[in-house]
């Protein structure tokens, strides 16, 4: 579960708890209104596909005994045309190690189908807003 709660009265800044264990901060920048002090939900869902692509990475070259030792992600996005239904993102990957031309070729192939690519651009995701009851609402 994720919950996002206002940090102080009347400001965006939000304080934001994964499953209960892990904490950070959310904002918005200051063309919006805040003080820009934290990721903004644009920056998360970017970050979110910068991270997946990496940690595939890792996960596919610990598999394939491929010698990966780190991933560079790098995530560009034009929200130029969000409003018409476009969000377009360029991620650019870095895979370091002593890898040869089809080590990294493989790992190429297996970050275009990670997990939260795939969840951006093929899944049908459904969305529905309630009212969160004073019984579920909890410190974050």
């Amino acid at each position: 579960m994720i919950e996002s709660k206002s940090e102080q009265a009347n400001a965006f800044p939000q304080g934001v708890a994964v499953r209960g264990v892990h904490t950070f901060r959310a904002d918005v920048d200051a063309t919006s209104g805040s003080t820009d002090s934290a990721p903004g939900p644009h920056d998360l869902f970017d970050s979110a596909l910068a991270s997946c692509k990496a940690l595939t990475a890792i996960w596919y070259a610990r598999r394939n005994q491929i010698p990966l030792e780190r991933v560079e992600a790098k995530v560009e996005h034009d929200n130029s045309k969000e409003r018409q239904g476009v969000y377009a993102m360029k991620v650019s990957l870095a895979f370091h190690g002593p890898l040869n031309e089809e080590q990294r070729k493989r790992l190429c192939a297996a970050v275009e189908k990670c997990p939260i690519h795939k969840l951006m651009t093929t899944a049908e995701i459904v969305i529905t807003t309630e009212p969160l009851g004073p019984e579920q609402s909890s410190a974050v």
